[in-house]
């Protein structure tokens, strides 16, 4: 089952990483590779 907790931590682990990426200007092979991570749900 897919409780609205689990969405929530989800969505806080995308966001970590999100300003981890922005803030260490990841490279075009990260930037693709975070691509492909996001549209896996």
């Amino acid at each position: 089952m897919y409780t609205i907790e689990m969405a929530y931590a989800r969505m806080r682990e995308l966001q970590d990483l999100a300003n981890r990426s922005r803030a260490h200007q990841p490279t075009a092979t990260q930037r693709r590779a975070l691509k492909r991570a996001a549209k896996k749900r």
